[in-house]
This record gives structure tokens, C-alpha cells and sequence, in this order.
């Protein structure tokens, strides 16, 4: 294995619970990453986010860093001032 996909990959094909868990951690970073990257592309503070959002600094901060995982209700608040929308889709 030369490359972290490669890695990935195989362990998705070795290990089903595995791949779940892969899987489920891409997606949770997917929607983090995009969620940091419009916040500094409007030029916001997690601070000014997190009263835009009237949730607390910390709460941002955690998301952001995944040290824990939004309720939907919370990733639904976090969206709106950042001019996203959620879009579920059927797996492929």
C-alpha cells in the first residue's frame, strides 16, 4: 500500500464494520470541512458564528474539531448564516 486511499480501500474491503466506520467519519469530515471552509470564506469568526447562531463559542470550537458530533438540529443552526443548505441524497 503506497497511498492513504490505498490503505482505506483495503481495509474497507477486509473489514465491513470497518468500512462502516470509515465511511461514516468521511462523511462527518465532508460536512465539517465545508462548514470551516465558508465560514473563513465570509470572513467569520467561530465566535461571530456561534452568536449568529445563539449557541456558545465552545459548542463551534468542538464541531470544528471534532472532538464531538452536531445534533442535527445544531448543524441545521450552524448552516443557515453560512448560506448552506442540507441535501440528502440516496447512496449510489
Amino acid at each position: 500500500m503506497r497511498t492513504w486511499n490505498d490503505y482505506k480501500e483495503h481495509v474497507k474491503a477486509v473489514d465491513a464494520e470497518a468500512a462502516k466506520d470509515m465511511e461514516e467519519i468521511e462523511n462527518l469530515a465532508s460536512i465539517v470541512g465545508t462548514l470551516i471552509e465558508q465560514r473563513n470564506a465570509l470572513g467569520i469568526s467561530q465566535r461571530e458564528l456561534a452568536t449568529m447562531c445563539g449557541i456558545p463559542q465552545s459548542s463551534v470550537a468542538r464541531i470544528e474539531s471534532f472532538k464531538t458530533t452536531p445534533n442535527l438540529d445544531t448543524l441545521l443552526k450552524i448552516m443557515q448564516p453560512l448560506g448552506l443548505k442540507l441535501t440528502i441524497s440516496a447512496i449510489q
